[in-house]
């Protein structure tokens, strides 16, 4: 089955990891400002209509200083992209934590995309290029970004209220990526009582920052996501500690008031 025959672009839907210590945020949530009819949509998406997507994920580090009127204008015209008729999923929003200590970000955009030329499309659409220039680069001081192709055995949408733990990889050679890619795709065997859904991939944009294994764990919630038993998690990094320069982990968890779908 084709991807067209198992996921159509939404007109009105918005936008695990192994290592390091937390970093709780304590920024602000920002309000979020969306009309009832957005909010009243529906997700329509059967669990078994799964596929291959092209991942986007974009991490934001906003200045501290800040007016939080900025902050919620940012990300409400994040999640306004999906206008576009471009995105099957897109989420953005304050994320739940931030769990590195070599880079550390406050929010983040993800959405998935049928092909590598809408992911293109969409970059250079006048609107998003719009949305960049006005409402996110102002107010951030960092941001990078992570594209990959998905494995497969994914849903469309994340739902609302689903937790995510998005989890970037910088490799101290290339020749170790066969092995890194080997532990990190069964992580969700290790972990399958607990992770729902598990996209591994390579990284393909070249705002990266140099990391080149990206994977989104998905989890019922954030309780869910705390419930990984620490001892498994502390043998799986041993697997690739040798191997790994350094590693980015945030949590986000999917707003109920912004996440819709028209599928």
């Amino acid at each position: 089955m084709s991807t067209n025959m198992l996921c159509t672009p939404a007109h009105t839907r918005l936008f695990p990891s192994l290592l390091s210590s937390s970093l709780k945020l304590k920024l602000k949530q920002p309000k979020l400002l969306f009309n009832n009819r957005r909010n009243n949509h529906t997700i329509k998406m059967s669990s078994n209509n799964q596929s291959q997507f092209i991942e986007h994920i974009v991490l934001f580090k906003v200045k501290p200083d800040i007016d939080s009127q900025k902050v919620n204008s940012m990300v409400n015209s994040l999640n306004s992209l999906t206008s576009l008729n471009l995105t099957l999923h897109l989420s953005s929003g304050q994320l739940h934590q931030s769990r590195s200590t070599a880079l550390t970000f406050t929010h983040i955009l993800h959405s998935r995309y049928k092909t590598v030329e809408d992911l293109k499309t969409y970059a250079v659409h006048p609107e998003h290029v719009r949305v960049v220039n006005e409402h996110v680069k102002p107010v951030c001081d960092d941001i990078m970004a992570v594209d990959w192709r998905s494995e497969g055995g994914l849903k469309c949408v994340i739902e609302p209220g689903k937790a995510m733990r998005v989890t970037f990889v910088k490799l101290k050679d290339e020749k170790y990526k066969s092995k890194v890619l080997e532990v990190t795709r069964g992580v969700k065997d290790e972990f399958g009582g607990v992770i729902e859904e598990y996209s591994v991939g390579e990284n393909f944009s070249e705002r990266a920052k140099g990391y080149e294994i990206a994977t989104v764990a998905v989890f019922n919630g954030v309780e869910e996501m705390e419930k990984m038993d620490a001892e498994k998690v502390r043998r799986e990094k041993v697997k690739v500690k040798e191997f790994v320069e350094s590693v980015v982990v945030v949590d986000y968890v999917v707003p109920v008031a912004t996440q819709a779908a028209n599928l």
